[in-house]
């Protein structure tokens, strides 16, 4: 984990956002906050925080359209504070996007470990190369940033979870039930269409022509293998993209 995270806490509470600091700056973090979504909105495009504290009940825009409107943006981490009892927009939160949750009131201490352990997770275990360079596409592990001929490239959550795998493991072929199951949960290991679909979203983002994909390569029936080109890869991946009607299987942005 790099040091110093940069924390951004969105809150109307003033009282709440005041504990957030002070308890998350003695604890080695920076703090940036905000009173309400539109604030919250312009600091996380202007700071670029590592991880986003969001207070789901707000007025004027609410925790989870400021959410949605973040997920369209970009792939920061969200821990959500709510209200104890609230469990339906807890379970809407997190279908949404949330990485996780915490009820209100809630101890110092467990604030600061629910951050840390979100950290942990999205940033990945430190055996873990922190930038994968492939051609003309780098992606940053631990910043969740995504770059095409050095231009940013904007991923949804699901396509950025798709990529972290695949990425943190260049090189080697991730089976299909695998990826299946870390992206969308073990119900979905044997929704290979699902799967099918994403990958085909990916490439059309990152790869110079879709349909002979060169960074993203299949290997049919068995997986997907994010290529380095430099030819320490497994050998045998079919150059062409599996024939994916478009949207197919798909309903909303998970």
């Amino acid at each position: 984990m790099a040091a110093e995270p940069l924390v951004l806490a969105i809150d109307d509470e003033s009282g709440i956002l005041r504990l957030i600091k002070l308890e998350l700056s003695t604890q080695g973090f920076r703090v940036v906050t905000a009173e309400n979504g539109e604030a919250g909105l312009r600091m996380a495009e202007e700071h670029r925080p590592d991880i986003v504290l969001l207070d789901i009940v707000m007025p004027d825009m609410t925790g989870l359209e400021v959410m949605r409107k973040l997920r369209e943006r970009t792939n920061i981490p969200v821990i959500l504070l709510t209200a104890k009892g609230s469990d339906s927009d807890k379970v809407k939160g997190l279908e949404m996007g949330a990485d996780d949750y915490l009820a209100k009131p809630f101890s110092p201490e467990e604030l600061s470990a629910r951050v840390r352990a979100v950290l942990r997770r999205t940033v990945g275990s430190s055996g873990i190369e922190n930038v994968v360079r492939a051609g003309e596409v780098e992606v940053d592990l631990n910043r969740r940033l995504v770059k095409r001929n050095g231009e940013l490239v904007t991923l949804t959550r699901t396509e950025w979870m798709l990529l972290q795998h695949l990425a943190a493991n260049a090189g080697k072929i991730m089976l299909n039930a695998e990826l299946l199951s870390k992206v969308w949960g073990p119900e979905y290991r044997d929704d290979l269409q699902y799967l099918r679909v994403w990958v085909s979203r990916l490439r059309r983002k990152l790869e110079a022509e879709p349909s002979h994909p060169k960074l993203i390569k299949t290997f049919q029936g068995i997986g997907y293998m994010f290529d380095l080109g430099d030819g320490s890869g497994a050998a045998g991946a079919a150059d062409e993209m599996e024939p994916v009607e478009a949207g197919a299987g798909v309903d909303v942005e998970v």
